[in-house]
Order: C-alpha cells, then sequence, then structure tokens
C-alpha cells in the first residue's frame, strides 16, 4: 500500500507539471530558453563529474592533468571540449532567457521572486564559471585569479585580510586551486536546487505569454503542444553547440590558457572569458579601484531590484512601444559593454565604456521607473 502510494504520488507530480501542466497556447519559442538551460545544466554535471575522475587539484600537476584528459583518456578531448564550450552556452541561453524576461515583463508582479531567484542562480553560475575558469591552471587561469580576488581588497579594513583568508596564504598557490575547484565541485549541485525552487515558483504563478495579459482562460496542456516546440527548439540548440564543439572549440577560450601558469610572467592584455566582460568593463570604467567593485556588484544587483523598479501596470513590451526601443538601446549598450571589457584600458576605449556603464545605470535607475510612472499616470488618466 505505501508503494503504492509513492507510486500514485510521483505519476501526479509527472502529469500535474510535465503533462497536463496549463500553458498560455500563445508562448512562443522564446519560451524555451528555460528547458535549453536546464539540458546545459545537465550536461555540465555530468561532464564535470567525469573530468574530475583525472583531473589533480595541485599546482604542479593541474596543467599537465588537463593535457592528460585531453591525449590519454578515451574521448576526453570530447568531454572537456563539452565541459568548456558547454559553460558559453549556457551563459548564452541564461543571457537569452533574461532578455526575454525584460523584454516581455515576466519580472513584474506576481512573477517577482520567480526573477529574483532566476537572478541568484545567475549570480551562483559566474561563481562557478569563474572558479571552473582557474581550475585548468593556464596563465589566464592563474592571473585572472589574481586580479579578480584582489579586487576584494578594496574593502576598508578588512579587505587584505580577506584575501589573505581567500588565498589561503599570500598570494593565489595551492591552497588558492584547492578550494576553487571544491566549490566549482560543490556550486553546480547548489545550482540544481535553485533550479527546482525556480521551475516550483514558475508553475506556483504560472508562465507568462508575449501580450502579457491574463490567460488562465485559454491555456493548453504541455504535452504535447510545448513539448513538441521545445524538442525542435532542442534540436536546433544541439546543431549549434556542435558547430562550436567540432569546429571552432577553441572561438570562445583565450589562447594564453594553454601556456602553464607562471607567476613570474604576467600577460600583456589579462581578460576574463566573455560571458564576464560586460561586468568587467564595468569594473574597469571607474578609476576607483572600490568605487569599481560597487560598480560591478550593482551592475547585478540591480537586477534583482527590476521587480520593485518598475512601476508601469503593463507587464509586455507589446504595448510599450517606448520601452520596446529603449530595450534594444539597452541590449546594444550591453554588447558594447562585453566589446569593451576586451579591449586594452587607453583611450578611446576608456571613455566609451565610461559613458556605456552610465547608460546601463541610467536604463535601470532613471527610466525605467520613469517610464513606468508616465504609463500609469496615462492610464488613469485616460
Amino acid at each position: 500500500m505505501h508503494t503504492r502510494w509513492n507510486k500514485d504520488f510521483i505519476l501526479a507530480v509527472v502529469d500535474n507539471h510535465l503533462i497536463d501542466y496549463p500553458t498560455p497556447i500563445n508562448i512562443t519559442w522564446a519560451w524555451s530558453f528555460g528547458l535549453l538551460a536546464s539540458i546545459c545544466l545537465g550536461i555540465q554535471l555530468i561532464t564535470g563529474i567525469f573530468l574530475a575522475m583525472h583531473y589533480t587539484p595541485h599546482v604542479d600537476l593541474a596543467f599537465a592533468s588537463v593535457e592528460h584528459i585531453m591525449r590519454d583518456v578515451n574521448n576526453g578531448w570530447l568531454i572537456r571540449y563539452i565541459h568548456a564550450n558547454g559553460a558559453s552556452m549556457f551563459f548564452i541561453i541564461v543571457y537569452s532567457h533574461m532578455f526575454r524576461g525584460l523584454y516581455y515583463g515576466s519580472y513584474m508582479h506576481p512573477r517577482q521572486h520567480l526573477w529574483c531567484s532566476g537572478v541568484l542562480i545567475f549570480l551562483l553560475m559566474m561563481g562557478t564559471a569563474f572558479m571552473g575558469y582557474v581550475v585548468p591552471w593556464g596563465q589566464m587561469s592563474f592571473w585572472g585569479a589574481t586580479v579578480i580576488t584582489n579586487l576584494v581588497s578594496a574593502i576598508p579594513v578588512a579587505g587584505p585580510s580577506i584575501v589573505e583568508w581567500l588565498w589561503g596564504g599570500f598570494s593565489v598557490d595551492n591552497a588558492t586551486l584547492n578550494r576553487f575547484f571544491s566549490i566549482h565541485y560543490l556550486l553546480p549541485f547548489a545550482i540544481t536546487g535553485l533550479v527546482i525552487v525556480h521551475i516550483a515558483l514558475l508553475h506556483k504563478d504560472g508562465s507568462n505569454n508575449p501580450l502579457g495579459i491574463d490567460s488562465s482562460t485559454d491555456k493548453i496542456p504541455f504535452y504535447p503542444y510545448c513539448y513538441v516546440k521545445d524538442l525542435f527548439n532542442a534540436l536546433l540548440f544541439i546543431v549549434f553547440f556542435s558547430v562550436f564543439l567540432f569546429y571552432y572549440p577553441n572561438l570562445l577560450g583565450h589562447p594564453d590558457n594553454y601556456i602553464p601558469a607562471n607567476p613570474m610572467v604576467t600577460p600583456a592584455h589579462i581578460v576574463p572569458e566573455w560571458y564576464f566582460l560586460p561586468f568587467y568593463a564595468i569594473l574597469r570604467s571607474i578609476p576607483d579601484k572600490l568605487g569599481g567593485v560597487i560598480a560591478m556588484f550593482g551592475a547585478i544587483v540591480v537586477l534583482f531590484l527590476v521587480p520593485f523598479i518598475n512601476q508601469s501596470e503593463v507587464r509586455s513590451s507589446t504595448f510599450r512601444p517606448i520601452y520596446r526601443k529603449l530595450f534594444w538601446f539597452l541590449f546594444a549598450d550591453f554588447v558594447i559593454l562585453g566589446w569593451i571589457g576586451q579591449k586594452v584600458v587607453e583611450s578611446p576605449y576608456i571613455e566609451v565604456g565610461q559613458i556605456a556603464t552610465v547608460l546601463y545605470f541610467l536604463f535601470f535607475c532613471v527610466i525605467m521607473p520613469a517610464l513606468g510612472a508616465l504609463e500609469s499616470a496615462m492610464i488613469k488618466h485616460k
């Protein structure tokens, strides 16, 4: 009897959340990014576990163990390239997912907690990716870890002590690599837990739709309609991923990371992975070290505040023509920040980066609340 109850309960959960889950009839291909992100997370978890079986977290052996995986382990090159490029694919999907949410107002009531949980997942992804970048122990791994962890020293009074605690010594060394690898291995499981919470919040309030209207009276079951759409998009994603994997596996990486870490030789230009570049550009745009750190973290914190900043009563940009144009302005500004982040710190890149940083914060802190208040006032006046 107890076994039967468990079986019925599991079947009921599957039926309610994967088969008969009520879905707005008008959702488009853009609502597949959540599934694609889940696929990416699964790929990263599986490949990461296999890579950890052959990796050695020691400064004298880490780089050699990665080369061993690439050259000696059966299909090790494939597993490593899937993992390395999978991180980039994950961020491409998550950035698309977030911009889609901003475009269609998926962060507005009653989904504000859903949006905040998504931003928290994004933050943990950034931490996981940064520590994963350190793990191969190439030149850019070592110097990237040195530069980024040194930012903590900008914190008044306690900063230098916190940096030494992070490093496990007076510089980035074996203790740093060990703890970064351990955290890199554990964080994806925390992300998985948050993803479950994220999905639970989604199913609690229901999916948004392109029109941003209440669709409770016009819904269809998730299976088979959305399954077919998601399956088609998943196949397109696999093709896109495969092009990078088999034809351009090193396109999104940095060539200096194929050089073993050397604390005595500083690379001419230290850059993080491409998905950090917009925030790295914001960091560099502020001349003051502490100010740059505050601005960089502020650029992420402001995303948490989006549901509470926007005061518009209109959800989707489908009915917000001014916001729609400004959204693409934000997208272009974010791309420019990413471009500036990989450039040398010199004129005119410094000035362009500063202007793009001001425009980024201007959008969220001034334009979004002001435009929302204006739209609400116009609706009430009418």
